[in-house]
């Protein structure tokens, strides 16, 4: 548990940021390699953060298979300590929207927001998978591509 960490609502909102992010892997000892944020306001598109994270070491190649993000493109890139400073600005308080955002990309960006900068992300979120879970409680499965 992390305390201060914000609530999992099941609503529709007017107003929220919908975040996704990239990792070198699936475990909490893996690094953020990409953060993307959009920011809805009375259901239109009003700004939008994306920016590539330089993790200090090369990417495995499967992770390059994945998610289309090499080494090559974040070579420049600034690291987690600055990126996840400027999302924190990004997001400020809005209602955050993710797929498995609860369990999986709230936690990442939890626990580097705290480390980098001693800032707690007590946003609260809609998990749309929570919600596909609740709505459409026959389907097999909830990945993005199955609810779509």
């Amino acid at each position: 548990m992390r305390e201060g960490k914000g609530k999992s609502l099941i609503e529709f909102a007017d107003d929220y940021c919908v975040i996704d992010i990239e990792t070198t892997g699936l475990d909490f000892s893996c690094d953020i390699i990409e953060i993307s944020a959009l920011r809805v306001k009375n259901g239109e598109i009003t700004d939008k953060f994306s920016e590539l994270v330089n993790p200090g070491y090369h990417i495995p190649s499967f992770i390059t298979e994945l998610t289309g993000i090499s080494n090559e493109m974040l070579e420049d890139c600034d690291a987690i300590d600055k990126v996840i400073s400027r999302f924190s600005d990004f997001v400020s308080s809005d209602l955050m929207v993710g797929h498995n955002i609860v369990s999986f990309d709230s936690n990442f960006l939890f626990d580097n927001l705290l480390q980098n900068t001693g800032k707690i992300l007590s946003n609260n979120m809609v998990d749309t998978m929570r919600v596909s879970r609740w709505i459409l409680p026959d389907l097999n499965h909830h990945r993005l591509s199955d609810i779509c």
